[in-house]
């Protein structure tokens, strides 16, 4: 007579076995099965029931889910194929995120010059995705559109610390693969941030045109202030230089 519910007990002391044991033998790890070195001619994944077991599978960009998955952050920058993605990264190392993540797994460090000046960008950008919750919280707070989420899900390592931890270039990814993974996300991301641009250029016009309204009125204003003064000038000199001539010819009279 089996006992109610000994199926479950008995799945659960496996699974107890294989998560003590792994502290103490990797051979219980079972990404040990995979292979870590993705390999450039690999066949990679089509769909999500392909999960990725077989070597070049691993930590790809192109290993995704569907085009609405959501899993960690990644950061953006405008740079193409071949470019520095530094010279182009939009972070600005502003902090709101770290300050805003609820687990506190973002940490951020500012890039200074030799001469101690703060340059927009960021000398250090970790995630610790071991405690990030992909709440997406870092991507609603961030003005610069410079952080969003990306949709990778293959990220098993046999590190549990280090290799859960992702750096600066780690996160790094272009505008380019952002169209990829999230291509209408990513249409209406772009469009609003041109929008935002087209309007603050357009407001910067209007205000130096203003500006030059202003200051042209100003200059006639001057111009005209000199004028009067000038005409007043002269129209006292005129009348300085009259009275003389009018009391000479009184003393000839008399």
């Amino acid at each position: 007579m089996s006992l109610l519910g000994g199926g479950i007990v008995k799945g659960m002391a496996v699974t107890l076995r294989n998560f003590v044991g792994s502290y103490f033998n990797k051979e219980r790890l079972v990404t040990n099965d995979y292979a870590w070195r993705p390999k450039e001619d690999a066949e990679l994944p089509q769909s999500a029931g392909q999960y990725p077991k077989e070597e070049g599978e691993q930590l790809s960009d192109t290993t995704t889910v569907t085009n609405y998955s959501r899993n960690f952050p990644m950061l953006l920058h405008d740079g193409k194929e071949g470019d520095t993605p530094m010279d182009t990264v939009r972070c600005v190392a502003c902090q709101i995120c770290e300050r805003e993540c609820p687990p506190q797994c973002i940490y951020i460090e500012k890039m200074y010059d030799e001469n101690g000046k703060y340059i927009k960008s960021p000398a250090k950008f970790d995630i610790d995705v071991s405690v990030c919750m992909s709440c997406q919280i870092c991507v609603e707070v961030c003005p610069f559109d410079a952080i969003v989420m990306n949709s990778q899900f293959e990220l098993s390592t046999p590190d549990r610390f280090g290799g859960l931890l992702l750096r600066r270039d780690d996160l790094l990814k272009s505008n380019d693969y952002y169209h990829q993974i999230h291509p209408g996300e990513a249409a209406a991301r772009d469009q609003r941030m041109a929008d935002e641009k087209a309007a603050k250029e357009a407001k910067k016009k209007a205000a130096a045109e203003a500006a030059k309204k202003k200051a042209a009125e100003k200059a006639k204003a001057e111009a005209e202030a000199k004028a009067k003064e000038a005409e007043a000038a002269q129209a006292e000199g005129a009348e300085e230089k009259s009275e003389p001539e009018g009391g000479d010819s009184k003393e000839a009279t008399e």
